[in-house]
């Protein structure tokens, strides 16, 4: 005997999953692993946005992140901190060192991708492409799903944002 509450289960599973937007798989160059790679939404008419991601180094020589290229943007690595008590938004213009055998986590509030200078705004479910540049692991395209406005990241319904921090 079949069971009809099965088959039910299933077809909700599957609308569940078509409705979520589709997390990009691990990107890997070199001893570079580019993980979680997200972007928000902006509003119509905003010139800038941001996207964020996990990058690991599995080698033993450090590796940076120097830039990248859009067909729709911009890209620039910036890093949020606080000096005498002022969140303040700086471009290293040297880049983002990437430790051997460690990780960099690039979210809201800390280290991000600044994406300037947008020709078209980025929709809550779509997805963007660029290419990020590294010293030593050479160009990596990156497709980057878009998620909401105020969106912390991918983890966050689980309580598992990345902070921004090095790991």
């Amino acid at each position: 005997m079949k069971r009809p509450h099965a088959f039910a289960f299933a077809l909700a599973l599957a609308v569940v999953a078509s409705a979520a937007p589709a997390m990009a798989e691990d990107i890997k160059a070199g001893d570079i692993t580019i993980q979680k790679p997200w972007a928000r939404a902006t509003p119509k008419g905003a010139e800038v946005g941001g996207a964020y991601f996990v990058i690991r180094n599995t080698g033993a020589q450090p590796d940076r992140l120097t830039g990248g290229t859009a067909d729709f943007a911009t890209v620039e690595i910036h890093q949020m901190k606080t000096e005498d008590g002022v969140m303040k938004m700086v471009e290293l213009k040297d880049g983002l060192p990437i430790p051997a055998h460690g990780s960099v986590g690039l979210a809201p509030g800390g280290y991000h991708v600044m994406l300037t200078h947008l020709t078209h705004p980025l929709n809550k479910g779509e997805t963007i492409k660029a290419t990020l540049t590294f010293e030593h692991a050479g160009a990596v395209e990156v497709t980057f799903p878009v998620l909401a406005v105020g969106a912390s990241g991918p983890d966050a319904a689980k309580g598992g944002g990345m902070g921004g921090m090095k790991m």
